[in-house]
């Protein structure tokens, strides 16, 4: 044999092998069910999160085709938990461009919220306990909201419309055990937060919380760039011109913009003018300019219990004569806040507030 012909023997096989690697390929996605519009659209919600069809791989967090995972330059805080972000986007529509609110994301649209528990926080990546998932979905009538428990086999999660309580403990990053009694919320409890005016919507996909970089399989990517490329998304001006907050333990930045980045995202869904806490004056929102609505020496609508007795919400250099400090530091379910959420204290967020309070003058 000669070498001429060997060479095109062996093209010839290679030729097959790409062959029957593409149609390998091909019989492996028609085996992985498409994520199921039905499901989505409908009224009546799925009795387990497997029915939607959001991931390729529950257990591992792993999406679907379609479905992006995010995340936010500040999130609310829920008792250290852990927290899996996902966006679906129906192929072929386009969420638009906001430049204060959340994005504007069509009818077919979900946002996926995975929480979990690491058995220690020093290894954030073993031993991970999920505990609920909750999905937003945007459906003909507006968004809806449903919360899935998972089993102790974390194989599959349960629609739970009345909530749930579990048991959950943690080593810290001290190396410290810690024990909560974890809350699902209710329905009723989606709607407390969830309201703005009389319309159910997203708190967190605003475009100043996704202006950061994500770390992709293909490598990291300014979230709202790639969305735009991925045509999910469209609207976005350039990136000088898109807000953006900084991260509260990233102390290089200005300690103001940190304090009110996380007041927006933890309070500013009820304390603002269209929120439920808008009778209290208070506008945590980050864009409010005005000193006194953001709590400088504002006092209180109402006195009692949740007022502590102390004069203004922001007693500007005592934090301990401040009422917004005042009710981050309590667990006591009158007079907490939020109001729900959160069992504990977060004391990273307390330290930065009562920083903050402590530098105003």
């Amino acid at each position: 044999m000669n070498v001429r012909f060997l060479s095109i023997a062996i093209s010839i096989l290679a030729l097959f092998q790409i062959i029957e690697n593409v149609a390998f390929a091909q019989e492996s996605v028609e085996k992985i069910a498409p994520i199921n519009q039905d499901a989505l659209l409908t009224a009546r919600p799925a009795r387990t999160l497997s029915e939607y069809r959001l991931f390729a791989d529950m257990k591992a967090q792993k999406p679907a085709v379609g479905v992006v995972p995010y995340d936010l330059q500040v999130s609310l805080f829920t008792d250290y938990a852990h927290k899996y972000r996902f966006v679906y986007v129906p192929e072929g529509e386009k969420a638009k461009y906001d430049e204060n609110e959340v994005l504007q994301f069509p009818v077919g649209s979900v946002l996926i919220k995975t929480f979990a528990y690491p058995a220690d926080f020093r290894k954030s990546d073993q031993n991970i306990r999920l505990l609920e998932t909750r999905l937003l979905i945007h459906q003909e009538k507006g968004w809806n909201a449903w919360a899935y428990v998972w089993n102790e086999e974390q194989t599959e999660a349960v629609l739970k419309v009345a909530g749930a309580r579990m048991d959950v403990d943690w080593i810290d990053h001290k190396g410290n055990l810690r024990q909560i009694r974890y809350n699902v919320p209710n329905k009723n409890q989606c709607k407390g937060c969830h309201i703005l005016g009389k319309v159910f919507s997203p708190i967190g996909p605003k475009a100043r919380h996704l202006n950061k970089e994500y770390h992709y399989m293909s490598g990291p990517e300014n979230q709202l760039i790639n969305w735009s490329r991925r045509g999910m998304l469209e609207g976005v001006p350039d990136l000088e011109k898109v807000q953006n907050v900084p991260a509260i333990d990233d102390e290089k930045a200005d300690l103001n913009k940190r304090a009110r980045a996380y007041l927006d995202i933890n309070c500013a869904h009820c304390h603002r003018r269209e929120g439920p806490a808008s009778t209290s004056g208070l506008f945590l929102t980050n864009g409010e300019d005005n000193p006194v609505h953001w709590g400088y020496k504002k006092r209180p609508i109402a006195a009692g219990r949740g007022s502590g007795g102390l004069l203004f919400d922001i007693d500007p250099g005592k934090p301990e004569n401040s009422i917004i400090h005042f009710r981050m530091h309590s667990t006591d379910p009158g007079i907490m806040m939020p109001e729900t959420g959160r069992t504990i204290v977060h004391k990273e967020g307390l330290r930065l507030i009562h920083e903050w309070i402590e530098k105003l003058k």
